[in-house]
């Protein structure tokens, strides 16, 4: 399949692409791993909105696996992407590097301290994901130097930990978060749904339909009663094993108890399904 947009497979390249540009234009990046869905379309067309060039990357980056089969099970479909991307725009660099281009002696994220962000919640059941995460962002932002970069509120704890590391290695980024996008029956958009049958893609609306009771609670009742609540909830359910249900402070991510005025609260929740992990989340307040 051709296509007339720059697909661009080596930081060199890259580099001397941009360098052609200029430093003057307003340079969006969206990094994704592929097997883009219209989750992805969203973010890509509000940097292409925004921005003068866009550059999206594609690279399933096996630092943030912890399961070898999970890494294995990952989608490849590179043509579908640059067909999506090019029914977005045929003027949006995109950068597809190997694994040996981001890491070409061994196969191992960098450490950082997020102060605590990374601890909770995914960081508890994943561990290692988040460093995997910042090795390559931090690779991404250093390579395009973008004005803005593109991430999905759906991995929103991901979010947090890429606004920290832009923080403490100080890079001048602005990270913009975008909205979850939602399938019709509210399943958040993801590669993972398409391992899902047919049918329990339909039922896993149940995930955000328990979210939004959760938010609804949230109003009246205390966080305890509402994480016992959802707790039972799936216990009712054989299609469903929920792994964790949280209610944290956004800023810091810290799992809470009592609720506090003047601070944001988020739910977030992870569930496996047909052995298929999802996670999602919403804002309370």
């Amino acid at each position: 399949m051709q296509f007339s947009m720059q697909v661009i497979k080596t930081k060199k390249v890259l580099t001397e692409k941009l360098n052609e540009l200029g430093s003057s234009l307003n340079l969006g990046l969206v990094p994704t791993m592929g097997a883009l869905h219209q989750g992805h379309a969203s973010l890509i067309k509000k940097a292409v909105s925004e921005n003068d060039k866009v550059v999206v990357s594609i690279f399933v980056n096996p630092t943030q696996f912890n399961n070898l089969e999970d890494l294995n099970k990952y989608p490849k479909t590179l043509d579908a992407d640059l067909l999506l991307i090019s029914e977005i725009s045929e003027d949006i660099i995109v950068f597809t590097p190997d694994v040996s281009e981001i890491y070409p002696e061994t196969v191992i994220p960098k450490i950082y301290d997020f102060e605590g962000l990374d601890k909770v919640m995914e960081g508890e059941f994943r561990d290692d994901h988040f460093n995997g995460v910042g090795t390559i962002v931090e690779e991404l932002l250093i390579v395009v130097h973008p004005t803005k970069a593109y991430f999905g509120e759906k991995d929103f704890q991901q979010l947090r930990i890429i606004q920290k590391l832009t923080e403490i290695r100080q890079i001048p980024v602005e990270i913009i978060g975008c909205e979850i996008v939602r399938e019709d029956h509210g399943l958040a958009m993801s590669s993972r749904n398409e391992r899902l049958s047919k049918e329990i893609r339909q039922k896993a609306a149940f995930i955000y339909e328990t979210l939004k009771t959760a938010k609804n609670k949230f109003g009246t009742d205390n966080v305890l009663n509402i994480k016992d609540w959802v707790v039972n909830e799936f216990k009712r359910t054989n299609d469903f094993e929920l792994e964790y249900f949280d209610i944290t402070d956004v800023e810091t991510l810290t799992p809470v108890t009592d609720k506090i005025n003047n601070i944001k609260y988020r739910a977030f929740i992870a569930v496996y399904v047909e052995n298929v992990r999802l996670i999602d989340n919403i804002a309370l307040n």
